[in-house]
């Protein structure tokens, strides 16, 4: 697998390293959202090791084995945020005077806040020198404490522009044209990512704007290159014309797209494409908007694209589109991961659709759907504990977690009071 420099050196160093093993665990919930659509009242969890091995109302505890008890709490299973930055570093401002290592390391603060909002796994959408790989493979070996990572190394996108005159060399992810896309989405599959991400349009922080980047022709090569490889492909349009391409290209999941008309509303139902519409983050860059040193006129502009992608979201809900929660969560939003279902809910969602697009739906995205969202034998020890009743409202799966496990391990717990 290909490393460069830093990342290379913090791998070498966490083979050395493995995590400890987990003894058997019983988990009694008051009651259990399991994520299949059940309920279980006076639910006993037994999770062996990483594993889920049974669920059952009232059921014994196994001899010997260590009993938490969380009666007082409901169940659900480990939320899933598919569209994260986990490696960007805490502060914006001082990004720039920092190496891409040094933010990635500074990220650490955010993995542990990511669990604190109850989400367990993580679609993580961008990085440099791949650090992204190196992040999952710290956490995977134990070395560091972070959710599930899937990542996507350098997005794809055109390098057309001034700051990519005619014969200079093509960056990470970068291309023109159909071929110079597929070359760099093989480049990111050779470096071990699980995703391919395209930049199809303009559009991040106080520039919303819309214009789209990348042609159908240059999607489509990625796209086909990466699913005769296995992989997946999410592709950014915050416009609805990079949308309209996205979903003809054959897109897994669409990221951002507002403005976007019935037909092409239709279409991406039709074809089964995953909508992660990214409310809350929009609403993050508002609140920041003088710390950030945004220009004058960012937070009018912003509110009106937060108006036009709640909108859109509204008609997606209507027309049955399957939605998934991606909070974009960047520099120091991490721990408010999961507020983008409360924007669901405005959009139309009832509180138990909102915690499914965090669960159940999500992870059938990510081709997980037999080991991640659901409280289930077989599956993952991913679990959360949350205060009060997540199916009736949903502020308790936001701002009411209150024990975390993730791969069998006690990763969070805010119960003792």
């Amino acid at each position: 697998m290909f490393k460069t420099g830093f990342a290379a050196g913090l791998v070498a160093f966490a083979l050395a390293v493995s995590p400890a093993g987990a003894a058997t665990k019983v988990i009694k919930f008051g009651k259990l959202v399991d994520g299949s659509g059940r309920v279980v009242e006076n639910a006993v969890v037994v999770v062996d090791n990483n594993r889920i091995t049974s669920v059952s109302s009232g059921g014994a505890a196994p001899a010997g084995a260590e009993v938490i008890d969380l009666s007082a709490y409901t169940g659900i299973p480990g939320m899933i945020d598919a569209h994260t930055h986990m490696t960007y570093g805490p502060d914006p401002v001082l990004r720039g005077t920092r190496s891409n290592a040094t933010n990635m390391v500074l990220g650490q603060e955010g993995l542990k806040m990511t669990l604190e909002s109850g989400v367990t796994a993580v679609r993580d959408m961008n990085a440099a020198d791949y650090l992204d790989v190196s992040m999952r493979e710290l956490i995977n070996m134990g070395v560091w404490t972070g959710p599930r990572m899937y990542v996507v190394g350098c997005g794809l996108r055109a390098s057309r522009g001034r700051f990519n005159p005619a014969g200079a060399p093509l960056g990470c992810g970068e291309g023109n044209g159909p071929n110079e896309f597929a070359r760099a989405a093989r480049q990111q599959i050779a470096a071990g990512v699980d995703w391919i991400k395209i930049f199809g349009s303009t559009g991040s922080g106080d520039d919303v704007t819309q214009f789209q980047t990348v042609t159908y022709e240059e999607m489509k090569a990625a796209v086909d290159i990466a699913h005769a490889m296995g992989k997946k492909v999410g592709i950014h349009s915050y416009g609805p014309t990079g949308a309209r391409d996205a979903i003809r290209a054959g897109a897994d999941s669409l990221e951002h797209a507002t403005d976007m008309d019935d037909e092409t509303i239709a279409e991406m139902v039709k074809r089964k494409v995953y909508f992660l519409p990214t409310i809350d983050h929009n609403r993050y860059y508002f609140d920041n908007a003088e710390r950030f040193k945004y220009p004058p006129g960012a937070k009018e502009n912003l509110t009106n694209f937060i108006a036009r992608n709640l909108e859109t979201t509204r008609k997606a809900v209507k027309a049955g589109a399957m939605i998934v929660l991606g909070s974009d969560a960047i520099y120091d939003m991490f721990g408010q991961n999961t507020r983008e279902l409360g924007w669901f809910v405005k959009a139309g969602m009832t509180p138990a659709q909102a915690l499914a697009s965090a669960t159940t739906v999500a992870a059938r995205m990510m081709g997980m759907e037999k080991s991640l969202g659901q409280v289930a034998p077989g599956f993952f020890a991913d679990i959360a504990a949350v205060d009060g009743d997540p199916l009736k409202d949903v502020d308790v799966t936001i701002n009411k977690v209150r024990w975390v496990m993730k791969d069998g391990a006690v990763v969070v717990d805010k119960t003792r009071r």
